[in-house]
């Protein structure tokens, strides 16, 4: 049967049994639900994405119209104040770091050199909090894919001392044909770049050059382009310096220019790479590159709401819902347009939130645990402003039953599906499988288990401590449309305009898909808030010890 678009609220309530996790005696209030609809969302989305906003930069005045924009809707919608100082900010301290000029990356093997154009053939930053900082004839490594697995008996480094040296490695994780390891096509953490670059850190290197490859990556090479803009980073007491001096990334076809320098292929290295036998090669080749910086502290902010709960035994227990209220502000100019509004990325998942914020709200009754309203900052620079939180939590994550995170709305169109990012962590996963059904619809992995979505947004910072954490995205099974229509949209927004000034409200956005997943997030959330115990990761699950422990089990 074709699902409908958004099953009433009365479906809801007659899909609601006691006997599993994730639907529990608490009836849906059909109240709460219609107040969430696209009407309601688009308001928001047009504000958040307006030009005025100057593209939601932290640091900017982009920020300060973000933040007062927030702090009045949660005002107005009549939420208290997150903070328990009585505010609705969490000051959140950042260093922005912006490399002046064009600096010239010099490779050099003996009496043959290569010089390698800022942003053209590479990019690169550093994490100091210092004027200056260099490569200074630093001795290139070929690492693999730089990762030390010992649950996987994997090491690419076999103990060799690369202190003081420059890492060039592979992004992603190795791809092997034994799906027990690595996670087969999906990516584990051991493939991301702040893993690599953590990497760097531990083995004191003085450099990390990722190579940059479309695939793995899962974005062009102009996703790291931006990178060439301010950079910004939470500051360290020994301020970042024991990061490597150098952070960056090489485009492929310099990588391979590179290793053929290097009298190296690195396609046969690659092929040497995916085995436990890889040992890190010496490539003979030394680089230089100073790279000379602006500093400006910036004390950025997440905005924070929150409803008590009603029951005074659980009220001091916590669902947090986040989104993202940060883009890239104003920049390299495309096509023309030089102001980054990030429409869908993520004025569309901060709306949901404003919108999930009034749907609790006009509860007859709040739910038996206090739900929190938690807008971060600094996403895109790598999920700072989550990141703050989780080691400075306004509340105890101890106490915290469950991360609900959204990241984009889905704007094409309903579906009869719903994707979810890591899905069979957690217990989460049920509560999600009896929403879903509820309206229809059945629950999918990511489709793209090989560009590690889990590890791009703001749950995982929650994760990494412990709280169970939930990631949805939209399904890819449009209604009405051809079966490969919602991966080519997918493939159409990575290519034309993630992380560019393209991602903007177009003529097409059909956000009923949107309020079918919004719907189904309240619904989860509220459930959880009046479950009898809280979600638990699934036995086996990475985060799952780090929890037991937290809860002192």
């Amino acid at each position: 049967m074709r699902p409908s678009l958004i099953l009433p609220a009365v479906a809801l309530l007659a899909c609601a049994t006691a006997e599993k996790p994730g639907s529990t005696a608490a009836d849906i209030p059909p109240a709460a639900l219609n107040v969430i609809d696209t009407a309601a969302i688009m308001r928001h989305v047009r504000v958040l994405s307006h030009d005025s906003l100057l593209g939601r930069a932290p640091g900017s005045l982009g920020e300060d119209r973000t933040v007062a924009y927030l702090t009045d809707q949660f005002t107005a919608l009549g939420l208290a104040p997150g903070n328990p100082d009585g505010s609705y900010v969490q000051k959140v301290p950042l260093v922005g770091i912006t490399v002046d000029g064009s600096p010239t990356l010099t490779l050099r093997k003996g009496a043959s050199t290569r010089t390698l154009r800022w942003r053209d053939d590479y990019v690169a930053w550093t994490k100091h909090v210092a004027d200056a900082t260099s490569l200074d004839a630093s001795e290139l490594v070929f690492v693999g894919y730089g990762v030390e697995a010992p649950e996987f008996n994997w090491d690419d480094y076999k103990g060799v001392d690369v202190a003081g040296k420059t890492l060039v490695m592979l992004v992603n994780d190795p791809p092997l044909a034994d799906t027990s390891q690595f996670g087969g096509p999906r990516m584990t953490y051991y493939g991301r770049w702040t893993y690599k670059y953590e990497q760097g850190m531990k083995h004191k290197a003085a450099g990390v050059l990722i190579i940059h490859e479309t695939g793995p990556a899962g974005y062009p090479f102009a996703v790291v382009q931006g990178k060439t803009a301010e950079q910004f980073d939470l500051v360290t007491p020994d301020k970042n310096a024991s990061r490597s001096d150098i952070e960056g990334w090489l485009s492929l076809d310099q990588a391979r220019a590179l290793f053929a320098m290097a009298g190296q292929d690195l396609d046969s290295l690659k092929a040497r790479a995916v085995t436990r036998d890889f040992a890190p090669v010496p490539l003979g080749v030394q680089a230089s590159v100073t790279l000379r910086n602006r500093l400006r502290n910036v004390e950025s902010r997440n905005v924070v709401a929150r409803l008590d709960g009603s029951d005074p035994a659980l009220k001091d227990q916590w669902v947090v819902y986040t989104a993202h209220w940060d883009h890239f502000g104003v920049g390299e100019p495309v096509s023309g347009d030089s102001i980054y509004n990030g429409a869908l990325d993520n004025a569309t998942g901060t709306a949901a939130l404003l919108t999930l914020a009034q749907a609790f709200k006009a509860l007859p009754e709040p739910p038996k645990r206090s739900i929190l309203f938690l807008a971060v900052t600094a996403e895109e620079q790598g999920l700072l402003g989550s990141q703050y939180y989780s080691v400075a939590p306004l509340y105890p994550l101890a106490k915290t039953a469950a991360n609900i995170n959204i990241d984009g709305l889905n704007q094409w169109g309903p579906t009869s599906d719903l994707t979810v990012i890591g899905l069979g962590a957690s217990e989460l996963d049920d509560y999600a499988r009896t929403a879903a059904a509820a309206q229809g619809r059945t629950l999918r992995p990511d489709p793209e288990p090989e560009k590690g979505y889990y590890y791009r947004s703001d749950h995982f910072n929650f994760a990494k401590q412990g709280v169970p954490a939930f990631y949805g995205e939209g399904g890819v099974e449009y209604i009405g449309k051809a079966p490969e229509y919602g991966m080519k949209k997918r493939e159409q927004y990575v290519a034309d305009d993630y992380h560019k000034p393209q991602d903007e409200i177009k003529a097409d956005w059909d956000l009923s898909g949107g309020v079918q997943d919004v719907h189904l997030l309240f619904t989860i959330g509220y459930r959880v808030a009046a479950a009898p115990k809280f979600p638990e990761w699934r036995v086996g699950n990475e985060f799952r010890s780090i929890r037991e422990k937290s809860l002192g089990k």
